[in-house]
């Protein structure tokens, strides 16, 4: 079996004003105010709230057979409330469906981790408590900024309750070893989801490309694709298709006129299909895992 974890990251950070030494005493100009609002409402009406549509949509066609994971940073949720309400509402009536999980992690999406440390785990505590304001949720899973991760992170999350993290799925830590199965990080008896960035990065940066050799990609090619995989499974072990990219693929980064959101439609209804491919949440992964999960060493921030 293979399960189809697709998480997706939302995040907009604050733009600054063009500021000089003149403006120093002068905090209340140091974000652009107009920007922003003009930035998150262009995003809201070509991304958040049509992608968030869909995916109503499909949770409620499937009955919970459909489940998708969100990271949503805290100066996002911000400008939600500031610039665009509706899109946070959407996001609310798609986590009370039951079949949409919430993931903790820096509420800035800083790099505070490789910093300062009380730093890093003062934002995760402001995420935490944001998760439980606005959804109701206190998450199980945790991902840092960009999916950097050595083991040392995974032991400082471990002590704050979280029992799965998300990396990315780096060769030259997997080695031989495929990023389709579940892991156990060195130290700790965490559950390690590595990014499939091969076909996460077919849909994120290479959907539109007409010079890419598979363009266009169609849902049926991409399922075909994920079928394929499967082949390389001989022991009846259950496998786990990572699919992270970030939300804003779906109509800001990839724009409507490619098809993006059509294929997000399209897409999960032909793999639901398929006899030996479901979908499941990150959370979901340990006890999805019919084997011992293998620990992998990280001796350096990927």
């Amino acid at each position: 079996m293979l399960n189809i974890i697709f998480y997706f990251q939302v995040h907009q950070p604050y733009r600054l004003n063009h500021l000089n030494v003149m403006n120093i005493d002068k905090p209340e100009n140091f974000f652009d105010e107009e920007l922003n609002r003009e930035v998150m409402q262009r995003i809201a009406e070509k991304c958040y709230l049509p992608a968030n549509r869909i995916l109503l949509k499909l949770i409620r066609k499937y009955n919970g057979a459909f489940r998708v994971a969100f990271s949503i940073t805290g100066t996002a949720i911000e400008q939600f409330i500031k610039y665009a309400p509706e899109v946070l509402d959407s996001f609310r009536q798609l986590v009370d469906t039951g079949s949409v999980e919430l993931i903790t992690e820096t509420y800035y999406h800083s790099l505070a981790y490789l910093y300062d440390t009380d730093e890093f785990l003062d934002q995760i505590h402001m995420h935490e408590e944001l998760m439980l304001k606005h959804f109701g949720m206190k998450p199980t899973v945790f991902r840092n900024t960009e999916l950097i991760y050595q083991d040392m992170l995974s032991t400082i999350v471990f002590e704050e309750g979280y029992e799965t993290i998300l990396a990315e799925g780096a060769e030259r830590v997997l080695q031989w070893r495929s990023p389709l199965y579940a892991y156990k990080n060195y130290s700790r008896d965490m559950t390690l989801l590595l990014r499939y960035y091969k076909l996460s990065d077919d849909i994120a940066f290479r959907f539109s490309d007409t010079n890419w050799k598979e363009y266009p990609l169609t849902p049926a090619k991409f399922v075909n694709w994920i079928n394929k995989l499967t082949l390389s499974e001989k022991e009846d072990k259950n496998l786990f298709l990572n699919l992270f990219m970030d939300y804003e693929t779906f109509g800001e980064h990839q724009w409507p006129e490619s098809g993006i959101l059509e294929f997000l439609e399209k897409m999960p209804q032909i793999a639901i299909e398929q006899p030996n491919i479901h979908f499941c949440w990150p959370s979901e992964a340990y006890k999805n895992a019919n084997y011992q999960q293998e620990n992998i060493l990280f001796p350096e921030s990927v």
